[in-house]
């Protein structure tokens, strides 16, 4: 079974990244890591991080695609969260859905 995983990202960013063939977001210089969720994960960490933000895409990622290493990581107070240990090569990503706050700044799965 193909393991789906997710990554927010701004809309801006995504369209840097498909120019440049492969993604390389400031935290994978800064932490080594892509910060990456499962699917039961992505509303919790979108609220979190992104509250209020515009112009974000979902990207949904294949982890079987994945070049780099992926680990499961425990965040203290949060629970284990996908990792990607170098780029994502774009060929990974499999669906890029529109991904924008409701009217209060709150991000729901409806």
């Amino acid at each position: 079974m193909t393991q789906k995983l997710f990554h927010i990202i701004a809309n801006t960013a995504w369209a840097e990244a498909q120019a440049q063939g492969s993604y390389q977001p400031p935290s994978l210089e800064a932490e080594g890591f892509i910060h990456l969720s499962g699917e039961k994960q992505v509303i919790a960490t979108a609220n979190r991080f992104y509250r209020g933000q515009m112009g974000l895409v979902l990207l949904e990622i294949e982890g079987d695609r994945l070049q780099a290493e992926l680990r499961y990581d425990d965040v203290p107070g949060h629970g284990t969260f996908p990792h990607l240990y170098g780029p994502l090569n774009l060929d990974a990503v499999v669906k890029v859905w529109p991904f924008e706050p409701g009217v209060d700044g709150t991000f729901t799965d409806g």
